[in-house]
């Protein structure tokens, strides 16, 4: 499957990898993978997640065939896979003006109540990756028989960004269970976002390095996340900016749907918008998933304008359809 996928997007892969500015300008961590010193970090990632989880692993030595991108070597494909894991050995080197953008990127807003079931997520990414995205379907390719559809960055695993599956809509990563995420011992932290398809459950899950988690369960209080720890109690860097828009997440209107894109589309602090358009950051869409109608739908532009450009029908039925 991973051949396929970088046979089939060879040339947005390519784009990607010649246009991404952490793998080749901002930080040169290219330069940087390429320096005798970095071999051992970079066997250990390679080692311990071929290990660890091997299909995915073999998923990456496929896409890099398919494409033509060496895994070893340039190991292009692995340094974009695994660049948070590597980052902190770069940053730590620098001074803070020679820093890019700090991990500022996506918006979140979810809300289980009476009246709705609703999730909504702004997809935000370096602008080198505008135009270098794709969505992928695997029809009951999974080891339970479920079907998957992603959207995901060129020559990332499915899926960098968000999809989902006949039981379950995420945001963000390719694990669909608790138990996975206490098992992966990632050594990053992420917040994940899990909509229950078959019940009226939405839930956001922090995680720091390791086994350390925290599963928060959405109710008729809107919860609103911008990439800040909120239930999972570790210490972390205070940044402005994500300050700055988790209080404006605080204040606006959360009671309807069109409320919930009005909020990820805002733009009145024109220092820390969270609705982001450049010059380095940029939203490449935002998904809005609503259980009560079963549906997932792509909005592109500002939010807020509610211009959809794909709608997603996510009942069994339709589903089995789609798969």
């Amino acid at each position: 499957m991973g051949f396929l996928i970088g046979q089939t997007f060879s040339g947005l892969i390519q784009g990607r990898l010649s246009r991404d500015l952490i793998l080749q300008k901002q930080l040169l961590l290219l330069p940087w993978a390429r320096a005798p010193k970095s071999r051992p970090l970079l066997d250990a990632l390679c080692e311990n997640n071929q290990n660890k989880f091997p299909r995915y692993w073999y998923k990456l030595v496929g896409t890099a065939e398919g494409d033509g991108v060496p895994i070893v070597g340039g190991m292009l494909i692995v340094l974009i896979n695994f660049r948070k894991e590597i980052l902190p050995f770069i940053l730590e080197k620098k001074t803070k003006s020679d820093l890019p953008e700090k991990v500022t990127e996506c918006s979140d807003v979810l809300v289980v109540s009476e009246l709705m079931a609703v999730a909504a997520h702004n997809e935000d990414a370096n602008v080198a990756l505008v135009g270098h995205t794709y969505g992928l379907k695997f029809p009951g390719t999974l080891s339970n028989g479920l079907c998957f559809i992603s959207y995901t960055y060129a020559g990332g695993l499915p899926s960098c960004a968000y999809g989902f599956n006949n039981r379950i809509c995420y945001f963000l990563i390719f694990y669909f269970s608790i138990n996975k995420f206490c098992s992966a011992e990632a050594s990053v932290g992420h917040s994940y976002n899990l909509i229950n398809l078959n019940a009226r459950r939405n839930r956001n899950i922090e995680t720091t390095s390791r086994t350390q988690l925290s599963v928060n369960e959405v109710d008729e209080m809107p919860f609103s996340h911008a990439n800040v720890y909120l239930h999972l109690q570790v210490k972390q860097v205070e940044d402005e900016n994500l300050i700055s828009r988790q209080k404006s997440s605080a204040v606006l209107p959360k009671n309807s749907k069109q409320d919930f894109l009005s909020l990820l589309g805002d733009t009145d602090d024109e220092k820390y918008s969270i609705y982001i358009s450049g010059p380095t950051l940029y939203r490449q869409c935002t998904a809005l998933v609503d259980r009560d109608e079963q549906t997932l739908s792509i909005i592109k532009g500002n939010p807020k304008k509610g211009e959809v450009s794909h709608i997603f029908s996510l009942s069994l039925p339709d589903l089995k359809k789609l798969c």
